[in-house]
């Protein structure tokens, strides 16, 4: 099975040069899978300090559009996240494109708060749950930016059968816990781990390092995207996954509690 894996522009659109040369060398990827970067399309919205209704009604109408050219993509399994509407602002939610078809997936639930990265004044958890999305052949978990450094996750996505987890992201220049994190994800889980990011700059005080990155399920990296080749793939090995997830630490349970007369052990 093969996944793709990218670096997308800051502020792309669909209707430029930059979109048609995507679409051109992803297509002639023929590739299974694609993942995307964290909310790909358009301006990024956490820059400000302050929500912007007007902003955030462009970024959902830029992403509507997004969908819709992803869709016309030759690829059968799209992920991706995009900001929908969620009480009197947004919520970031990642979805699956399976044969053109959008189906719910997770909404993030850790946001930052520091110069660049503002979520917490844009966006909310309206739909509460890290569950796997399954496809006709694959199981998948998103975590979403943020969301990698936090490994219980990764971990429940293996007791839930998952083979593939996908970090969409948007990140600075500075990757090295990004990528220690992503590895200990795949370790922990025993799935693959791919993720996509932004490149490009957001005013004087923000540039997105690109360089998306793949780990295998015993946490050794596969490949990473560069400003050279900024679209990369890989083969997934599912009988990789299912031998690794027999291996330590995957097979390792947690004991919660322990009394005289019993011991109880959680999955």
């Amino acid at each position: 099975m093969k996944i793709t894996y990218v670096e997308f522009p800051e502020g792309l659109t669909t209707d430029g040069r930059d979109w048609e040369e995507i679409k051109k060398k992803i297509n002639s990827e023929n590739s299974d899978v694609l993942v995307t970067n964290e909310m790909p399309f358009g301006k990024w919205l956490s820059a400000s300090n302050k929500f912007d209704a007007l902003c955030a009604e462009e970024s959902i109408l830029a992403h509507d559009m997004g969908i819709d050219a992803l869709k016309k993509l030759s690829i059968p399994l799209i992920l991706s996240s995009r900001p929908v509407k969620c009480e009197d602002i947004l919520a970031n939610e990642a979805f699956a494109l399976a044969n053109g078809e959008y189906h719910f997936a997770h909404q993030k639930h850790y946001f930052p708060d520091e110069t660049g990265f503002y979520e917490t004044e844009w966006f909310r958890t309206g739909k509460k749950g890290f569950d796997t999305f399954e496809s006709d052949k694959l199981t998948i978990g998103f975590l979403l930016c943020t969301e990698v450094m936090f490994n219980e996750w990764a971990r429940s996505y293996r007791h839930q059968g998952a083979q593939l987890i996908v970090i969409p992201r948007a990140t600075e220049h500075s990757i090295e816990n990004w990528k220690t994190a992503a590895s200990m994800a795949a370790i922990v889980s025993g799935c693959y781990v791919v993720s996509s990011n932004r490149v490009g700059k957001v005013g004087d005080d923000l540039s997105f390092g690109g360089i998306g990155f793949a780990f295998a399920p015993d946490g050794s990296l596969i490949s990473e995207t560069s400003e050279d080749n900024p679209i990369v793939s890989f083969e997934l090995d599912l009988e990789f996954v299912e031998k690794q997830q027999k291996q330590y630490p995957c097979y390792v349970r947690e004991i919660t509690s322990h009394t005289k007369n019993s011991i109880s052990i959680s999955n």
